[in-house]
C-alpha cells in the first residue's frame, strides 16, 4: 500500500485479501510484537500483509483472536472495503429522506 490507504485490486500468490497491516497502523502494533503474540517470524507477517502466504485456519483464528475481531473482518476472497464504509453503510437509516 504505497502511501495510500487503499485495498489491492487483486490478491497476492495465497488468493486472500486481508487488513492486517491496516489494523497494525490503527494499533501502532510492529510485526515483530503481531509476529510474537502469535508465534510465528515477523517475516511471516510481510508474507500475508503482502498476501504471498495464506495462513493456516489455526494462523488465522490466532489473529483475529489478537485484533478481538472476527476471522472474516481481517481475511477475505473478495477485495475489502473500509471497515469505515461497511460500518457506516449499515448504519444509515432506510426511513432518512421519506416524508
Amino acid at each position: 500500500m504505497k502511501g495510500n490507504d487503499t485495498a489491492p485490486s487483486a490478491p497476492g500468490e495465497s488468493g486472500l485479501f486481508n487488513r492486517i497491516a491496516v489494523l497494525r497502523a490503527e494499533r501502532g502494533i510492529g510485526r515483530q510484537a503481531l509476529a510474537d503474540a502469535v508465534g510465528v517470524n515477523y517475516q511471516t507477517i510481510g508474507f500475508l500483509e503482502r498476501g504471498d502466504y495464506g495462513p493456516s485456519l489455526k494462523l488465522a483464528f490466532e489473529i483475529a483472536e489478537y485484533f478481538g475481531l472476527p476471522v472474516e473482518a481481517i481475511f477475505s476472497t473478495q477485495p475489502l472495503k473500509p471497515l469505515s464504509q461497511q460500518v457506516y453503510a449499515n448504519t444509515q437509516s432506510p426511513e432518512k429522506g421519506k416524508s
